[in-house]
């Protein structure tokens, strides 16, 4: 690792110069230090899950939702269903299925008992 070079602007701000290899190398640290939070995250949102006796997803859902997936885009991706394919074991259209994905409808009780039904998955988990 090569010393930095330290630069003052006019304002006194100081700013660093350092390598690029070694900017991506802290980068790639950073978002190491990131994932692992996440990863605890999962593990304490699982644990408080567990020791109130409440919806318990796989490790994989709840990660794409930390991830800001919504629990039904995250089932569907976990089942290895396409919207398209999700439709018409459902009969629901395909762009109703995207605005439930992205959050910008609410489905029906029956939608979602449709929905459950077609990937295999408790009701609970998509309410």
């Amino acid at each position: 690792m090569s010393a930095p070079q330290i630069i003052r602007t006019p304002a006194g701000e100081e700013l660093v110069v350092l390598p690029r290899a070694e900017y991506e190398a802290l980068l790639e640290r950073a978002d190491q230090g990131a994932e692992d939070a996440d990863d605890v995250a999962i593990y304490d949102a699982r644990k408080a899950e567990l020791a109130a006796g409440g919806v318990v997803l796989p490790p994989e859902v709840s990660a794409a939702i930390l991830r800001g997936e919504t629990r039904l885009k995250a089932i569907r991706n976990w089942r290895n269903e396409t919207q398209l394919h999700l439709s018409f074991k459902t009969d629901i259209s395909q762009g109703y299925l995207s605005d439930l994905e992205s959050g910008r409808r609410t489905g029906t009780s029956e939608t979602i008992t449709k929905l459950a039904q077609a990937l295999n998955v408790p009701v609970e988990w998509l309410s």
